[in-house]
């Protein structure tokens, strides 16, 4: 088949549906599939590469960047000459409707519904009519997990339509590392992603204070890193928490291999899923997530796979912290069943085998 696979941004730029898209198309091209990428630039070029046969990666000319949404005209006018057997689109992202509104032929769309919008009410008003007719066109809509579906004040109306097939990562190289703490160190939390407003690093921060001898990596950048870094400063925690930056693909693997416990303190439903999530458990180590509705509560189980806590509640936070800190059989213990259900559910294969039936049956309207 030829699928279309649009939203707003592409390898290398970082971001955890930008990593799932790379997965997506580089899989299925491997897959003999005739893969085409339509994105927005990070300039006002529109330019065309070709990384892999059968995969070609279009990059629209970027016109402004509004509430996080890239603006790209040149987006629609070049959809609006593609045809496909398949749109495929990330959602939500407003200019991408357009586009895969736009493809000649109308062929049939595949949502893959990532999160709602959460913070941009404005654009939320303003969105939602366009946001309602592209759920009502599609064909099939991707959930991540079940929680979302559920949770969601959008994909309840659609629950029919709806098919789950959890975000896969590549297991195999993601693979659990001797204890951290074999060394007679202290332990070590690690926490990896983009430093963004919903992901609550400020009240991990918090909890750091009430957990001492514990010390944390922070990997990744963005726009909260210097209030962070600020945070940090003022409440004594220097020598404790270490801002690693951006860490480039190939080392990541080797940077959750050094850690004892992996936290996700996200405080707001836009941590619709938690990637990184999956790749900890892949990597065997027990986890901290919290309760937000979300694919979170479904990736990482509480008392299974590690614990969940309350969402923005700094006490819980340190609480779950101190007691996988002091005990190293139940991170033992919770790190080897993360493994075997990062293998059962989080392989990449087992969801690049899943949207093949869902587009096979798009195509074919057995649905």
């Amino acid at each position: 088949m030829h699928i279309l696979h649009i939203y707003k941004d592409y390898p290398p730029v970082p971001g955890g549906i930008e990593g799932h898209l790379r997965d997506l198309a580089e899989g299925l091209a491997a897959r003999g599939h005739r893969i085409t990428v339509l994105v927005t630039s990070t300039d006002r070029r529109t330019w065309i590469e070709h990384p892999a046969p059968r995969l070609t990666i279009m990059r629209a000319a970027r016109l402004a960047h509004v509430a996080s949404t890239p603006l790209s005209p040149a987006l629609v006018n070049i959809a609006c000459c593609l045809r496909a057997d398949i749109v495929h689109l990330q959602f939500p992202y407003p200019p991408g409707d357009l586009a895969a509104l736009a493809v000649r032929g109308r062929p049939p769309l595949i949502i893959s519904y990532q999160s709602d919008i959460v913070r941009q009410k404005t654009l939320l008003r303003i969105y939602r009519p366009l946001l309602e007719f592209t759920l009502r066109h599609a064909t099939r809509i991707i959930a991540s997990s079940p929680a979302y579906v559920a949770s969601s004040p959008f994909l309840r109306r659609y629950a029919a339509r709806c098919e789950v097939i959890p975000i896969g990562i590549d297991i195999n190289r993601f693979t659990p590392g001797a204890p951290h703490q074999a060394s007679g160190t202290p332990p070590r939390l690690l926490f990896v992603g983009r430093l963004r407003y919903y992901k609550g690093l400020h009240i991990l921060l918090d909890a750091m204070r009430q957990v001492p001898g514990v010390e944390l990596w922070i990997a990744g950048s963005g726009p909260e890193r210097a209030r962070l870094e600020a945070q940090v400063a003022t409440t004594g925690l220097r020598e404790r928490v270490q801002f690693r930056g951006d860490i480039a693909e190939a080392d990541l693997p080797a940077l959750y291999r050094q850690a004892d416990i992996f936290v996700l303190p996200s405080h707001l439903r836009a941590e619709a899923y938690g990637i990184v999530l999956a790749e900890a458990l892949a990597s065997g180590l027990p986890c901290i997530s919290t309760a937000l509705g979300t694919g979170t509560d479904f990736v990482n189980l509480h008392e299974q796979t590690g614990l969940v806590v309350a969402p923005g509640d700094a006490v819980a936070l340190a609480a779950a912290i101190k007691r996988l800190s002091s005990d190293a059989a139940l991170r033992a213990r919770y790190g080897a069943a993360g493994r075997k259900r990062a293998e059962r559910l989080f392989a990449r294969d087992h969801m690049l085998n899943a949207i093949e039936r869902v587009y096979r049956a798009a195509t074919t309207h057995v649905l």
